[in-house]
């Protein structure tokens, strides 16, 4: 049977095995700068823990970070908060427990820092994982935020507040009514990609005025109107996506409207 071992990633060793399937550091500008984004959070207590293989192939991940410095718009102080888990680039990697494994080795890890518990935000569909894995590990939804995003959370005591989306800023989108605002953060890799395309496209094709709003610091992310926190796409006022798309999709959406 295929296995894997866990490793965490430092500011020494990520260029080394890469992150989300980007591995070159001279040809992935996404590489690049979650390179920068890790050094600059590293020292605030963000960790990354990498799935490789035997043969040494990057093959999942999963990221944290003290709540207080959560790059979703969340109020997560006092626990460790998950950004992303996932394992299995190759299907044979999948269902073989290893992203169970990351998710208990980061709640030991809250438990030593004597911390009140882990957090994570999760919805159905791309790009978030499912609440499935962590139900099943005695996770707990203590708040929802629509379309069907959930906060989750594991106590150490359930007498400690639990976390709580921040609903006031959910959905505010004064200060984006006019045309397309694309709103992301390089802690998600995939936020790079066809961001140029879906820009012009807006521009040339449907004559929309356009800004792209880079998001440098976590303050920032939690101010954002999606529950994603790293990245939407508003059309004149209007959350269109909460998640990178494709530019295709993306002209498809601003067709239906």
């Amino acid at each position: 049977m295929n296995d894997l071992k866990i490793i965490d990633l430092t500011p020494e060793n990520i260029g080394e095995y890469g992150v989300c399937g980007y591995k070159d550091v001279h040809k992935h500008k996404e590489l690049r700068n979650k390179i920068d984004w890790y050094n600059d959070f590293y020292p605030k207590g963000l960790r990354i823990k990498a799935a490789i293989s035997e043969t040494g192939e990057y093959q999942g991940m999963i990221e944290y970070i003290p709540g207080e410095f959560a790059h979703r718009p969340v109020n997560s102080a006092g626990y460790l908060f998950i950004h992303c888990v996932f394992v299995g680039f190759k299907s044979n990697f999948k269902g073989k427990g290893f992203a169970s494994t990351m998710i208990e080795e980061v709640v030991e890890e809250a438990r030593s820092q004597n911390m009140s518990g882990v957090a994570v935000v999760t919805r159905k569909g791309s790009f978030m994982v499912d609440h499935d894995i962590f139900l099943k590990h005695g996770f707990e939804i203590v708040d929802k935020a629509k379309p069907d995003f959930e906060l989750l959370v594991f106590k150490f005591d359930q007498n400690s507040p639990s976390p709580t989306f921040k609903h006031d800023v959910l959905g505010n989108t004064q200060k984006y009514q006019n045309g397309v605002t694309i709103i992301r953060s390089v802690q998600c890799p995939y936020t790079e990609k066809n961001v140029n395309a879906m820009l012009e496209t807006a521009q040339n094709k449907f004559h929309l005025q356009t800004q792209l709003i880079d998001i440098k610091d976590y303050k920032t992310a939690q101010q954002t109107p999606s529950p994603f926190g790293t990245f939407c796409i508003i059309l004149d006022g209007e959350v269109i996506s909460h998640h990178p798309i494709s530019n295709t999709r993306f002209e498809n959406i601003l067709r239906a409207k």
